[in-house]
């Protein structure tokens, strides 16, 4: 049975980093659509460029030392020699792989202008978007240290913060400068999260370690990199997959299709990403640090598993019935072609969502070039068939692709950690899968030909799964707290009552 107290550890992590993405999201919704309103589709288009083409080069740069860093401080904790020296180390790499991207894209910007988009008029732009790497990695080496500490609170607050102060910032640049203030926008969000981390980070106790000397440095760095860079090739082969996406959007059908795929795949990157983020920032540190144990490690995957469904999947069928509407409010009117891939892709996060526990199983566990080769699995079947079927399909290949990479993803996933760790499904994860995969396929056909009715079904679907899932996490965090006692006797008034794991 679950660990109610491990239960608990990761609720309340979920909660802390959860208030954070929402306020994110909320950020987020207003960035985007001040956006979708001043520049169109065709703006929202030419920042997911810029975006792709800064997380493709900010994971090369990185060698992936954001993941290993997270694992080697979390495995650290408790000897501070060690811990201190990672700190240093960790620091120093992002700091000198970072300027070295720097460099590398400033002088080869006008070949990127034209591999991009043709021509070389936003070679300028493309050469900033250097600066933004060095800053997104000075970044990323302040929040693995909080999140391998699971300093969680000060992430949420880093989070927050940076999220508030660069949309503002980003927001006042295109407003004054129109499309070409897009550059800026891109620029101070890492600015921000750099100044507002470093507020945190430097509030930790000093490193105790002596200067290093290069042969040191180079011991520690080594099996971290060695580590990271596998991660790093798993994370860049989606990242150069989207872009490749993107570009051949741009080519076969312009602009314009290019931003209704930005929007639904921010979308649902946005929703995704803040319960991914919400469970990754304690669980990756905890399961880290029990891996070896294969009896805690399989015990902890499906209880998060459990968690994620139980949590996400309630809203991952409301987002299928009122796509139209979200889609609408959150752009504007003239992104309607995104609708049908927003519905699409959210029936194959349910897939990302089961699969996710398992994955970060291969992480922790270091396996670096096996989780680079579950990665590809993704990648290929989705990459494979939007190159071979978008000229005849259209738009909406892009979408059942998703659907079909993420299920082979599943599987893969599966497949892997039964074998490395002995994973076996308990039957309430199954049985969470089974319900909300089979209520998301039949909103889905339902969304396609009877919006109006799919719209009606979707909260009284979101609204049922949503009590059952309640019940799952009362069950698994127990009659702690006011509030769970309070629910906990509306479940017995009707019937249902809460018998928490021990």
């Amino acid at each position: 049975m679950a660990d109610t107290s491990s239960s608990r550890g990761l609720i309340k992590s979920m909660l802390v980093i959860g208030s954070a993405q929402v306020v994110n999201i909320l950020i987020s919704i207003a960035r985007m659509k001040v956006l979708a309103v001043l520049l169109g589709p065709s703006g929202v288009g030419l920042l997911s460029i810029y975006n792709n083409l800064l997380g493709m080069v900010t994971q090369t740069a990185g060698l992936g030392m954001g993941s290993s860093g997270v694992r080697e401080i979390a495995a650290s904790r408790g000897e501070e020699a060690t811990l201190s020296r990672v700190r240093r180390v960790l620091f120093a790499a992002h700091l000198v792989q970072g300027a070295l991207a720097m460099v590398a894209v400033w002088v080869l910007r006008g070949r990127i202008a034209t591999w991009l988009f043709g021509d070389a008029l936003r070679a300028t732009e493309v050469g900033l978007i250097g600066v933004a790497i060095l800053l997104t990695l000075l970044g990323t080496a302040q929040t693995a240290l909080l999140q391998g500490l699971r300093r969680i609170g000060d992430l949420g607050r880093v989070t927050v913060f940076a999220a508030f102060a660069g949309t503002v910032a980003g927001l006042a640049a295109v407003w004054l400068r129109g499309e070409s203030g897009l550059i800026w926008f891109i620029l101070v969000q890492p600015l921000a999260t750099v100044l507002i981390a470093r507020s945190y980070t430097g509030r930790l106790p000093k490193p105790t370690a002596a200067r290093l000397s290069l042969g040191e440095i180079w011991e520690i760095w080594k099996p971290m990199a060695r580590l990271g860079i596998a991660f790093m090739l798993g994370g860049l082969a989606t990242t150069a997959t989207l872009l490749l996406v993107r570009g051949r959007i741009l080519q076969e059908l312009g602009l314009d299709a290019a931003g209704h795929f930005a929007a639904a795949w921010g979308m649902t990157m946005t929703y995704v990403g803040f319960l991914l983020g919400a469970m990754g920032a304690d669980y990756y540190p905890r399961l880290t640090e029990v891996i070896h144990d294969r009896v805690a490690a399989v015990r902890l995957m499906n209880d998060q598993a459990q968690l994620g469904l139980a949590i996400g999947g309630p809203v991952l069928l409301l987002l299928i019935g009122l796509a139209p509407w979200v889609i609408s409010l959150l752009y504007s009117p003239e992104f309607g072609p995104a609708v049908t891939l927003l519905q699409w892709q959210t029936l194959g996060n349910v897939f990302k969502l089961a699969s996710w526990a398992m994955s970060f199983s291969i992480v922790a566990a270091a396996r670096a070039k096996t989780f680079f080769f579950m990665e590809l699995s993704f990648n290929i079947v989705f990459l494979t068939m939007v190159l071979a079927l978008l000229p005849r399909v259209g738009l909406e290949v892009t979408a059942y692709a998703f659907v079909l990479g993420y299920l082979v993803y599943l599987t893969t996933v599966y497949v892997l950690a039964r074998r490395i760790h002995g994973f076996r499904w308990e039957a309430l994860s199954l049985g969470l899968l089974g319900l909300h995969a089979g209520l998301a396929v039949a909103l889905l056909a339902l969304a396609l030909t009877a919006p109006l009715a799919a719209a009606i079904a979707s909260p009284l679907l979101a609204g049922a799964t949503g009590v059952f899932g309640l019940r799952v996490v009362l069950i698994k965090v127990g009659p702690q707290g006011r509030l769970a006692t309070r629910l906990s006797r509306i479940y017995a008034v009707l019937g249902w009552p809460i018998r928490s794991e021990t």
